[in-house]
């Protein structure tokens, strides 16, 4: 059965018992409840999630009046039809039909078939497991509108959206297999010990205690606090993991100086001003937090420091809050039961602080996979935040050599970054650094003289989107490739990525990229989160390249430079009809 094609089953759940209320906060974390999916398992190609109609003719409400969602009816939503996955040629010859001939192009052939699997593997990114009773967050830079990523009611789910999306993953998994994952980056929302260790347990498949501070006993605690048991990535798939912003940033924008990591370890809520102007000295406002002992996640400690008779405080202070280093949060992926330890990184990645690696993941396959660090340094300077992409020499000068190896040694290659490239205007907050070491420009000018480059697939912008970036050479059009940039599970539509790449029977590539939503049950944490993220777009209005569902599914033919077509006829799996 193909990716394209309807999966159904049943999901295979742990056999749990439900804590009772009685029951200590130790007993229960020793055998929690897990959270089941949808027994019925799609991608995009066959059902995609729906927004209900944006209310209107009512009294506006705040983004974190959650209690009057459901009565001004926001956060509704249904499953509609698929969405086709669109052929597309931009990266081809003018004139080009898929059409085929034995050896070779042939415009005046019969159309071309898909005719043999290379490699299949997904992405997710930009989870932003987030501990929302941080004395350290931002929210008041989105609780009344402005930034959704600062502040929506989905912070209070993130690992049980991962949780969903996992036992996706795995049921997909089984009837159509994965050669291995990534993680674009932004695993973690704030640079927390705890962010990050809920983020690798809830892939490792452990007890999940999701509430932070003084948590008391869990007959005290509310819905989205109680522990539970993640059902984690089934162990023949290895995954692995790039760096974004929000892994070595406060909330993915400033470098954590002295003020800000003793904030993280307080218990006082954080004070600044505007920070992006006057850096994290300045003064002015309580940023907020979240009352997690609160059925809707009340936000709390924020506004005009004038207004406030003493500092707003959370409820307890914790170690766990404490703010990882780039070296430190590497580090925390050597502590896993999946593979491969470290899940990309080295110890070497560690000792030098360079979060670049690259590997090849399915043995006998000449493709290979570069994963770079293209997140901005802490000394970089940067004024209005630190959330563009950058590179150093030093990170160039390694790209260079790797996409060289490459090159030379007849091996497709999949460049995985954070940052997406070639899309965002000069001076975006999320677009390249005007003032990084190599420029935008000089960066694809490089890119592009690999024919063997097939793809540069990123994160970061929230957003799923396409992008041709065609050769520069119209008489090599093998020198152009695809970017391909995934969701956020964070913000709607909360989807992940399958990829499948193939060969034809003409010699060209197909890249086939499909957007899949978490098989959500109702009444779970997770299918909670789905309505929330729907209302969070209904009221902060998040761009979306493709409303209303924010999907895009494609095929992505691509021209292979005539050595490697020869090559390639040797390799991959007939493909399955």
């Amino acid at each position: 059965m193909k990716r394209s094609e309807f999966v159904s089953g049943s999901v295979v759940l742990l056999s749990l018992a439900g804590a009772a209320n009685a029951r200590t906060l130790a007993a229960v974390l020793t055998n929690p409840a897990g959270y089941p999916i949808s027994a019925e398992i799609f991608t995009t190609r066959q059902h995609a999630v729906m927004p209900g109609l944006t209310p209107w003719g009512i009294d506006t409400i705040y983004p974190y009046e959650v209690t009057k969602y459901r009565a001004a009816g926001y956060g509704r939503w249904h499953y509609g039809d698929g969405l086709a996955s669109a052929k597309r040629l931009d990266l081809m010859p003018a004139g080009y039909a898929g059409a085929q001939a034995a050896g070779g192009m042939d415009l005046n052939g019969p159309p071309a078939a898909n005719s043999a699997k290379l490699l299949s593997f997904f992405t997710i990114t930009d989870i932003h497991i987030t501990d929302k009773e941080s004395p350290a967050q931002a929210i008041l830079l989105g609780y009344k509108g402005g930034l959704s990523s600062a502040y929506s009611p989905v912070m209070l789910y993130t690992t049980h959206v991962l949780d969903a999306a996992v036992q996706t993953i795995n049921a997909i998994h089984k009837q159509d297999p994965f050669d291995f994952g990534i993680s674009l980056g932004d695993a973690s929302n704030n640079t927390q010990f705890n962010e990050v260790r809920w983020y690798v347990d809830v892939l490792d498949g452990k007890a999940i205690d999701p509430a932070s501070g003084a948590t008391g006993s869990t007959a005290q605690r509310v819905g989205y606090q109680q522990p539970y048991q993640a059902a984690g990535l089934d162990k023949t798939i290895p995954w692995y993991q790039a760096l974004g912003n929000h892994d070595h940033f406060w909330m993915g924008s400033l470098p954590v100086d002295e003020y800000l990591r003793q904030t993280y370890l307080g218990d006082t809520i954080l004070n600044l001003g505007n920070a992006f102007k006057y850096g994290t000295q300045s003064r002015g406002f309580y940023m907020g937090s979240i009352d997690g002992r609160t059925p809707y996640g009340d936000v709390i400690g924020v506004g005009l420091v004038k207004d406030f008779a003493s500092p707003p405080r959370i409820r307890a202070a914790d170690p766990q809050r404490r703010s990882l280093s780039r070296k430190e949060w590497m580090n925390e992926f050597f502590s896993t039961t999946s593979g491969p330890v470290g899940h990309g990184f080295g110890t070497s990645n560690v000792e030098n602080d360079f979060a670049s690696y690259s590997f090849e993941p399915k043995s006998g396959m000449p493709i290979k996979m570069i994963v770079l660090d293209d997140t901005q340094n802490e000394n970089d300077r940067s004024a209005g935040g630190y959330g563009h992409g950058s590179l150093d020499k030093s990170r160039f000068d390694w790209l260079v050599t790797e996409l060289d190896a490459g090159q030379t040694g007849g091996k497709l290659m999949i460049v995985a970054a954070h940052v997406p490239i070639g899309v965002e205007p000069a001076g975006s907050p999320v677009g390249w650094w005007s003032d990084a070491e190599v420029s935008e420009a000089t960066l694809l000018a490089k890119l592009h003289e690999y024919p063997n480059l097939i793809l540069w697939i990123a994160g970061h912008r929230h957003v799923n989107a396409i992008t041709a970036l065609k050769s520069p050479d119209p008489a090599r059009p093998e020198l152009g490739f695809w970017e391909v940039e995934t969701s956020s599970l964070r913000d709607f539509p909360q989807q992940f990525r399958a990829f499948d790449i193939v060969r034809n029977s003409d010699d060209t590539i197909s890249i086939f990229a499909t957007d899949v939503d978490p098989a959500v049950k109702e009444g779970t944490p997770a299918a909670i989160s789905r309505s929330y993220a729907v209302a969070a777009q209904q009221l902060f209005k998040n761009e979306l390249v493709e409303p209303p569902t924010g999907s895009s599914n494609a095929e992505l033919v691509e021209q292979l430079a005539p050595e490697m077509r020869a090559k390639m006829r040797n390799y991959g799996k007939p493909v399955r009809t």
